[in-house]
């Protein structure tokens, strides 16, 4: 019964650090470190789809982006470095109380994918 219980939690580990790796080592994904609040940094993985940049944990079961951040009334602060060579950006406008570090090569990406939506992109047509 322990010797099952045990490599059952093994099992699940291995899935969740596979999943980690395949997260990580995905097309078009950037490592990116998310912060709500006051709360601490979580790592994760950012990715770019359909106006939104879609952060998703990288240790955790869900297949889901835990935060969709849209592109359209998106405002960013100046950036600010934190430990190990990453830089932060505070967001604002529709979405509030999140902050985003990454890389700075990864922080140029994002800031030119928040800059290059063209001008219809935000006009709302009925």
């Amino acid at each position: 019964m322990v010797a099952t219980t045990v490599v059952i939690l093994v099992a699940c580990a291995a899935l969740i650090v596979l999943r980690a790796f395949t997260l990580a080592r995905s097309r078009g994904s950037v490592p990116c470190r998310l912060r709500v609040g006051e709360r601490g940094w979580r790592s994760g993985v950012a990715r770019y789809a359909d106006g939104e940049l879609h952060w998703i944990p990288l240790l955790g079961v869900r297949l889901r982006p835990r935060h969709a951040i849209a592109r359209r009334g998106l405002v960013v602060s100046a950036r600010r470095e934190i430990d190990g060579g990453l830089f932060a950006v505070d967001c604002g406008g529709t979405t509030r109380g999140i902050s985003l570090a990454m890389s700075a090569d990864a922080l140029t990406g994002f800031l030119a994918w928040l800059e290059s939506a063209p001008p219809s992109a935000y006009l709302d047509v009925a």
